[in-house]
Formats: structure tokens, C-alpha cells, sequence
């Protein structure tokens, strides 16, 4: 299966997120922001990142630019429930380098199917 990082701020639905993938047969680590994620990507690559578009400190659309300056290549999931609604950031992020976009809340099928066809699209 793949190495996911999630960067989620809200530690609960990270840790929903991680159970999910690691049901799943993913291997996963975790950031609670996006420059803890970039950070995490620098040292080991992964083959997907799924980050939130609303969190402090360094917020998802920044995340994912910083995501495809060090890696153009990397595969990005990004998720949003926040704003001024629910899914107002998410064509801005699918416009800035993400792959793929989510809103929050989602079903579990729906997001294992969205990690299967990101995954078997190859490099982005």
C-alpha cells in the first residue's frame, strides 16, 4: 500500500483519518499544521499527502505551494469544511496544485476511492 501524510489541525479527525488509512493497509504519519507537514515531506517523501485547507499557522493553499515547489510530483488530497462555505476553497486549491479536492464531511468509500484513483494515476 502507499505512505500518506495527513496534515490536519483538528486531532481528532486526524486521528479518525489515520485509523481509516491504517485500515486500509496505508502506512501513515501525521502533522497538526502545514509547515509541520512540509517539514515531514522534506525528510521522507511520501507517495500522498491529504491536508485541510483551513488551519493556523501555515493553512492548506500555502501548504500545497510549498508541497509542489519541493516536489512537483507530489500527489495532493486536499480537504475543506470550513469557510465561508463548505467547499469555497476548494476550486482555489484544485487551481493551485492539488490533485484532488474533498469537502468535509465526507464517507469513508468516498475517500479510499479518491486515494485509489490519485494513487494509480502515477506521478501528477
Amino acid at each position: 500500500m502507499a505512505r500518506i501524510l495527513i496534515i490536519e489541525d483538528d486531532r481528532d479527525f486526524r486521528e479518525m483519518l489515520r485509523l481509516t488509512l491504517e485500515e486500509a493497509g496505508h502506512e501513515v504519519d501525521e502533522a497538526d499544521d502545514g509547515g509541520a507537514g512540509c517539514n515531514l515531506y522534506g525528510e521522507n517523501r511520501h507517495d500522498l499527502v491529504i491536508t485541510d485547507i483551513i488551519m493556523p499557522g501555515k493553512e492548506g493553499v500555502e501548504t500545497i505551494i510549498e508541497l509542489r515547489n519541493m516536489d512537483p510530483a507530489a500527489r495532493i488530497i486536499a480537504i475543506s469544511g470550513g469557510g465561508l462555505t463548505k467547499t469555497s476553497y476548494l476550486p482555489h486549491a484544485k487551481k493551485l496544485g492539488a490533485d484532488e479536492v474533498l469537502a468535509k464531511p465526507f464517507q469513508r468509500h468516498q475517500l479510499l476511492e479518491l486515494i485509489g484513483g490519485v494513487l494509480a494515476r502515477g506521478v501528477s
